[in-house]
Formats: C-alpha cells, sequence, structure tokens
C-alpha cells in the first residue's frame, strides 16, 4: 500500500502561500486599476479587465471594493491622497531654506508622482470630471485641496522667514502647482506621441521653472533715493 504523506510543514506552506496570495489582492487590484485607468480613462474601464489583469475573478474585485468608483477613489488614495500625512511631515522636518524647500518639493513630486503612472490620473480628471462631476468633487476634495494647502505653507514659509516678498496667497499655490500640472499633461498626451526633438526633459523643466519662479518670488531691494 503506497504511504501518503501528511507532512504539516508542506501543508502549512500551501496555507501560507494561500494566504499571502489573498493578502496580495487589493494591492494587485489598485495596481492593475492604475493601470487601466490611465491607459484607457474611467470611463473606457471595465471591472472585468481589472479583475483579469489582477488574476482573479470579479466576483473577488467586489470583496474588496463595492464599485467601480469606490475602486478609483481607492486607486487614487493610494497613490496621492493618502502621501499628504507623509508630506507634510517632511515639510515640517525640513532644515534647510524656503528655496531649497521649493525645489525639494518640486523635484520629489516628479521623481515620486510626475514620473510614474498615478501622474496620468491628473489628466484622467481634467478629461472626464464634466462626466464624473461627483468623482470631480472628490479629486477635490482629497488631491487639490490638500495640494494647495501645502504649497502654500511653502510660500508662507518664505515670507515669514523674510526670504520670499509677500505675494497673493489666493492664488500662489498654483504658481507651484501649474507647471507640475502642465508636465502630467504633457507626459500622458503629446509626450507619448512626439518624436525625440520635441520631447521635454522632466528634470531640466521642472529646474528651469523652479528658478523662474524664485526669481519672481525674491525680495527686491529698495533703490535708493535720488539726490
Amino acid at each position: 500500500m503506497p504511504v501518503i504523506n501528511f507532512d504539516s510543514s508542506a501543508s502549512s506552506g500551501v496555507h501560507a502561500k494561500h494566504e499571502r496570495r489573498k493578502d496580495a489582492r487589493p494591492g494587485e487590484l489598485l495596481d492593475a486599476a492604475l493601470e487601466l485607468f490611465v491607459e484607457k480613462g474611467y470611463a473606457a474601464t471595465r471591472v472585468e479587465e481589472v479583475a483579469k489583469l489582477a488574476g482573479v475573478s470579479k466576483g473577488t474585485l467586489f470583496l474588496y471594493f463595492a464599485s467601480k468608483e469606490e475602486l478609483f477613489k481607492a486607486v487614487v488614495r493610494e497613490n496621492i491622497s493618502g502621501r499628504f500625512q507623509e508630506w507634510n511631515t517632511e515639510f515640517e522636518n525640513f532644515q534647510g531654506n524656503s528655496a531649497d524647500l521649493l525645489r525639494y518639493c518640486m523635484t520629489a513630486w516628479w521623481q515620486r508622482i510626475g514620473s510614474t503612472k498615478a501622474s496620468g490620473i491628473t489628466k484622467l480628471m481634467m478629461s472626464e470630471a464634466r462626466n464624473f462631476p461627483e468623482l470631480a468633487v472628490f479629486f477635490e476634495h482629497e488631491v487639490i485641496r490638500p495640494g494647495k494647502v501645502l504649497m502654500t505653507r511653502v510660500l508662507q514659509r518664505g515670507i515669514d522667514r523674510g526670504e520670499f516678498r509677500a505675494i497673493d496667497m489666493t492664488y500662489g499655490a498654483y504658481i507651484l502647482l501649474a507647471p507640475m500640472v502642465f508636465l502630467a499633461m504633457w507626459k500622458h498626451s503629446l509626450g507619448a506621441c512626439c518624436d525625440a526633438g520635441s520631447q521635454l526633459v522632466p528634470e531640466d523643466y521642472i529646474a528651469l521653472q523652479v528658478e523662474t519662479i524664485l526669481n519672481g518670488l525674491s525680495i527686491r531691494q529698495t533703490p535708493p533715493p535720488l539726490l
């Protein structure tokens, strides 16, 4: 009679593998959803495609996310809005001058968001916001508003320390946000189609934008009175 091996370690290994796979599913679904949302847009992406790309069933996807809208919100939180606490902590602990802080913020944004697929979410929202106003409200609340607050803090720090001249803070943050939005839009539209001679070099683009902004923020010396 053949001997059946009921080795407990082998059984536990299979179980552990299953558990790891189960634990990994939300992350795999979010990665798949990000890829498809950026590639196809929100309207054209079907949850069946997301599940297939993640290697799970549609039913499994709905165990974690109740709808496509909730899946999209989770993608935004995972890749962008969920990181604002980390970014605000970095701001509070930054030791250099405000010019260096501004350079760091814009460079770090490119490295962490702009150069990744997550930057495609900006283009998606710009193109589909009017068709999905509830998602636009969500994006404004979770991404645009805290981003504006953080950029305002960067500028106000420089003003309070006498490193930047005072400006109208109603729109001040958009001075910093606009170049980043443009770069994200370019990357996921014309930048994906243009020939090499027409391409932007993101690092050079950001460096020039930063120095131009800093020049505009520099404190102008009052000329001496004419005798």
